[in-house]
């Protein structure tokens, strides 16, 4: 591999892994794995305290993104603002059709399972796992919103959350 290979991403770059959401690369690094040299994104998840290394061959492939555009962050709180969709399958089906789209790092899905998850104070209480896979889901979303908008994670959440309130009161 040439050292004049351009990436798509650079050092200090915010960028979105499915699995993980919103990361920051830290350097890229070559490491020498079972003798061969490869080249590594080093990403790290401040909230987390993780870090990953990624191989910059395989960053596209495994789906790390980088953040989403403004129009992109409208168009999932559009997506909020909708009517929640909630199919008639049984928890199990559902449960794992809302884990593929929190990992998949498509923001408007996430923005689905954020939408179909959410409890106004007045519904019925949400179940352990309800519970657990919305607050995943919202966690992401806010954190790819403050990361493109440029503030802290809480004005990103009380954004969300203006957006989801309003939603019920209409």
């Amino acid at each position: 591999m040439t050292k004049s290979k351009k990436h798509e991403f650079r050092p200090n770059d915010y960028v979105v892994y499915p699995a993980h959401g919103v990361g920051q690369i830290v350097s890229i690094e070559e490491q020498e794995v079972a003798g061969i040299s490869l080249e590594l994104f080093v990403i790290s998840f401040e909230k987390d305290k993780m870090t990953l290394r990624v191989p910059t061959n395989k960053a596209t492939e495994i789906g790390m993104r980088s953040l989403s555009s403004p129009d992109v962050i409208t168009k999932a709180m559009t997506t909020l603002k909708g009517k929640a969709k909630v199919k008639r399958a049984m928890w199990s089906r559902r449960a794992q059709e809302y884990e593929q789209k929190i990992n998949s790092g498509d923001l408007i899905a996430i923005a689905e399972v954020v939408r179909d998850l959410h409890r106004a104070d007045d519904q019925r209480e949400q179940s352990y796992s309800e519970r657990q896979l919305y607050e995943a889901a919202l966690e992401r979303l806010t954190r790819e919103v403050a990361a493109v908008s440029g503030t802290d994670e809480t004005a990103a959440g009380r954004q969300v959350d203006e957006v989801l309130t309003s939603r019920v009161a209409a």
